[in-house]
């Protein structure tokens, strides 16, 4: 029984999720593109706003990156400049840091989102819900780190790597190995890949539309020329 619950979960569960956040988004970008925005609530509580959304975004961005490269990266390169336990403390700190300034963030979002009455009667139930599980997804993955210190040799490390490197190349690796790891571990790759799963429904599609192209465009914008119409025109 456990062996097809852990197969479930970390087989085909992954590859569900991905699915989902990949079609999905195609089909609302498709479908809804008059959804496709974050729906600010800028005018309301703008200096919690300001602090919550900088660290919570600044967080989350080092965080996603940071666990792509570290479990993406094959322990055959990353072992030619550091060892697996010197990568796990860079891990630690880093994602300590990180995480912590995203989860200060988080809750300032969330506690704003839940308490002014203006922005709850303006958010959804899928706004406040996606705010939930990053929250609860973060705490999990700070409680991870105790468990991170006490293996030392990177044991944990490379067990999560290899499973995301063989769902990613289509050879996933026998689930039961991840039994060896604690619960928190366990309990933050279900909930993280639920948020790819929630993805399509939910406002994180404005991730899509970040407008990474402004930092590489040349000059500014004209929005209306200087020049004073004569009245022939």
């Amino acid at each position: 029984m456990r062996e097809t619950i852990f197969h479930i979960l970390f087989v085909w569960y992954p590859y569900v999720c991905l699915t989902t956040f990949l079609v999905g988004s195609l089909i609302r970008f498709d479908r809804d593109q008059y959804t496709w925005k974050a729906s600010s609530s800028q005018l309301l509580r703008r200096r919690q706003l300001w602090w919550g959304s900088n660290l919570f975004h600044f967080g989350v961005l080092f965080l996603f990156f940071g666990h792509a490269v570290g479990l993406l990266t094959p322990t055959s390169v990353y072992t030619l400049v550091m060892t697996v336990p010197q990568k796990q403390m860079i891990a630690i700190v880093a994602g300590g840091v990180a995480g912590s300034l995203c989860f200060v963030g988080l809750s300032m979002l969330l506690h704003r989102r839940l308490t002014d009455p203006r922005i709850r009667q303006t958010s959804t139930t899928m706004d406040i819900a996606v705010l939930a599980i990053l929250w609860v997804q973060l705490s999990l993955g700070l409680l991870t780190l105790p468990f991170s210190l006490g293996h030392s040799d990177g044991s944990a490390m490379l067990i999560l790597a290899h499973w995301a490197q063989g769902i990613v190349t289509l050879r996933p690796v026998e689930a039961e190995t991840l039994a060896e790891l604690n619960w928190p571990y366990l309990a933050h790759l279900v909930l993280g890949m639920t948020i790819f799963l929630v993805f399509p429904f939910s406002r994180l599609v404005h991730i899509w539309s970040a407008p990474i192209w402004y930092l590489g465009r040349r000059g500014y914008q004209v929005v209306r020329t200087r020049r004073t119409l004569t009245p022939a025109e």
